[in-house]
């Protein structure tokens, strides 16, 4: 197919080197696709080789504990992919290697664009991983939507076997090239002009015409719970909570605890709510709490 020959050619040229293409350690890729969700790549870079000198295999990592883990994140947010990592780790361990994507799946923490990728990537198996941008590349491409939806999903995996199918030595190379041309060109605003498969994509005339109204918002927003009087969600304050907790190993008592993470906090209408936070915080393991004060699970 012309068009995969041609995505190939220019990912040769102008792909991204980054350190998790060049293995199919399965352990190596998974690190990078958990510490990638919901985190940009120049971050992720900067944590991903960091990580791997601390835990440089399943082992290792299996027989971490929750604080070990917690301090290692600290900085990418999204703590609770440090500890899903920390019990696949475990499982892997006791029950071996995941052979397909099926038994990725079967992995709590692993979901469907998780299981496919390691499939792709580790396993070389021709089977096409859809994420946010490769879903927004591949349906311009092959579908001729400007912004297509999950419900595209299902169409877009049945053409991109013919993508897959025409370079079968290289199957696992074609979502690595959409990847990197969902960054280079293929943005919200694409640059239809300067992007190497214009004359194969059925959505750029409709972009080149100035026909297509670009929606502010291309996702779903989260719905997130904020505290009466608060500026952000609970979610920054218990990031908050675990970054002050983490800094120091004496502990540290939930009256000091409020005004440290936010400057504003007031007992009489605050202490409820961040009593709160910190034990589902503790119910979910990363804070355990002794003679009255807070430590990292």
């Amino acid at each position: 197919m012309i068009l995969t020959t041609r995505l190939l050619h220019w990912y040769d040229r102008h792909g991204r080197d980054l350190p998790w293409r060049g293995t199919r350690d399965p352990y190596r890729i998974l690190v990078s696709e958990i510490m990638l969700q919901q985190t940009q790549v120049p971050r992720v870079l900067l944590f991903y080789t960091k990580w791997l000198r601390r835990f440089p295999s399943w082992k290792i990592l299996a027989q971490a504990s929750n604080a070990d883990v917690i301090r290692a994140w600290a900085g990418l947010g999204y703590n609770r992919r440090a500890l899903m990592l920390r019990d696949i780790a475990r499982h892997v361990i006791n029950r071996g290697v995941p052979k397909n994507e099926k038994e990725w799946l079967n992995l709590k923490g692993i979901g469907p664009y998780t299981a496919t990728a390691l499939a792709a990537f580790s396993l070389h198996h021709q089977t096409f991983p859809i994420d946010t941008n490769i879903r927004r590349v591949a349906g311009r491409l092959l579908l001729g939507r400007p912004f297509p939806s999950p419900s595209d999903d299902d169409r877009l995996r049945h053409l991109a076997t013919r993508l897959l199918a025409s370079s079968p030595t290289r199957s696992f190379d074609v979502p690595q090239a959409l990847f990197d041309l969902a960054n280079a060109n293929c943005t919200k605003r694409p640059t239809c002009i300067t992007c190497p498969m214009i004359k194969h994509c059925l959505a750029a005339k409709k972009f080149l015409s100035g026909s297509v109204r670009v929606p502010k918002r291309t996702t779903i927003k989260a719905n997130e719970t904020i505290h009466p009087g608060k500026k952000y969600p609970d979610r920054i304050y218990r990031g908050r909570i675990l970054k002050r907790v983490r800094e120091t190993s004496q502990g540290i008592s939930l009256q000091a605890l409020g005004h440290l993470i936010d400057p504003t906090f007031r007992p009489s209408q605050d202490q409820t709510w961040l009593a709160a936070m910190v034990h589902r915080l503790k119910k979910e393991d990363f804070l355990a709490i002794k003679n009255k004060k807070i430590r990292l699970g």
